[in-house]
């Protein structure tokens, strides 16, 4: 049965643990709630309505809305119009839930994270990944647009952390996603509006509570990053989240957020606690599903050194070059490798990737 195919029947009472099992079943990543449309999922990368559901009216929207939140959700819902939250479905799974308005209705998209935490392995990462795991401080940062498995990859990076290494883990996260079992390490979770007002806050507070490891979900403002930054320099692991494209864009948006007369210094500092910058994207798969594209940068000495000078054109040759040694990758490369294996199309292959003239030199060499 395709996902467009009428079921038996028609659900009269539209249940939103109905839509989430149906959403299991077709493997779907979101659910898609909003008045004048049926229920909808996103399946590989595609919007599929449940021809089995009726078009839903502003009232079913709301009380489909309303069923998964909390008071103080709807609160914030009716004086800010959205609202960010997470829920958990037993034997399911958690969800990730941004509800809004939108024509003066109640709208909701709930984002479907998986039951289990992934290791490196299992998301298409590298064991050299895991060497940054094993840095006693630093900066490590993983980018990528909305949907590219950010969130996926951190938690694979702290889930380690915490199952090998006898540490104090505090995460700051809007919303919480991945609950994590405490292991060898103890695990607080901090989620804003819950547990703290915002993430400068929260990062502040932090680093009185005798913290080896810092996740923030998103250096979203420069008090935020220059308090990640900080961390980062006083011998704590801080790990964040961008959304930027590449290693390089990364660095130039975190330098860029400071006032010019900061930015030498920024540079500097940053050129000693960067640790890492995993960039990714998630492309679609032959065959169904999707498959991890990265870059990944480990910054070197020349890097260091560059970084410093503000020469960051001159980072990416070092990039493509020692990789045997450092590890490091390209996003075309990871792409190139990608195509080889017969995982990605060869359209979507030049529908990704940061440079088509560059990726079509690589296939023509090969």
């Amino acid at each position: 049965m395709t996902p467009t195919e009428k079921m038996p029947g028609v659900y009269n009472e539209v249940k939103l643990s109905d839509i989430i099992q149906r959403a299991v079943q077709l493997k779907a990543s979101d659910i898609h709630i909003t008045a004048g449309a049926r229920p909808a999922l996103r399946v590989d990368g595609k919007i599929v309505q449940l021809m089995e559901y009726p078009i839903l009216t502003p009232d079913m929207t709301q009380k489909i809305a309303y069923s998964v939140m909390s008071e103080r959700h709807r609160k914030t819902l009716e004086e800010r119009n959205q609202v960010d939250f997470s829920f958990g479905v037993k034997d399911i799974g958690r969800f990730r839930a941004n509800v809004f308005f939108q024509r003066g209705s109640i709208a909701a998209v709930l984002r479907r994270l998986p039951h289990k935490i992934m290791d490196i392995k299992e998301l298409g990462l590298t064991e050299k990944v895991l060497d940054l795991c094993n840095k006693s401080m630093g900066l490590v940062l993983v980018t990528g647009p909305t949907g590219s498995g950010k969130t996926s990859t951190l938690a694979a990076l702290i889930n380690y952390i915490n199952q090998n290494f006898p540490h104090h883990i505090i995460t700051v996260e809007d919303p919480i996603e991945y609950v994590f079992q405490h292991g060898k390490s103890i695990v607080n979770q901090r989620e804003l509006g819950e547990d703290v007002l915002n993430f400068a806050d929260a990062l502040k507070a932090a680093l009185r509570e005798d913290p080896d490891v810092i996740l923030v979900g998103e250096m979203r403002d420069l008090e935020t990053i220059e308090i990640a930054i900080r961390a980062a320099e006083t011998g704590h692991l801080v790990f964040g989240t961008l959304h930027t494209n590449t290693a390089i864009s990364t660095i130039t948006r975190i330098i860029d957020v400071f006032p010019p007369e900061q930015q030498e210094q920024i540079r500097i500092q940053l050129s000693f606690v960067l640790q890492g910058v995993i960039s990714q994207r998630l492309i679609p798969k032959i065959g169904g599903g999707k498959v991890l594209a990265y870059e990944l940068m480990i910054p070197n000495t020349a890097i260091r050194n560059l970084v410093r000078e503000n020469k960051l054109q001159q980072v990416y040759s070092i990039m493509q070059s020692g990789q045997a040694q450092t590890g490091m990758q390209t996003m075309n490369q990871s792409i190139y490798g990608l195509y080889r294996a017969g995982l990605i199309s060869i359209e979507d292959a030049f529908k990704y990737s940061p440079d088509t003239k560059e990726l079509e030199r690589m296939l023509g060499k090969a």
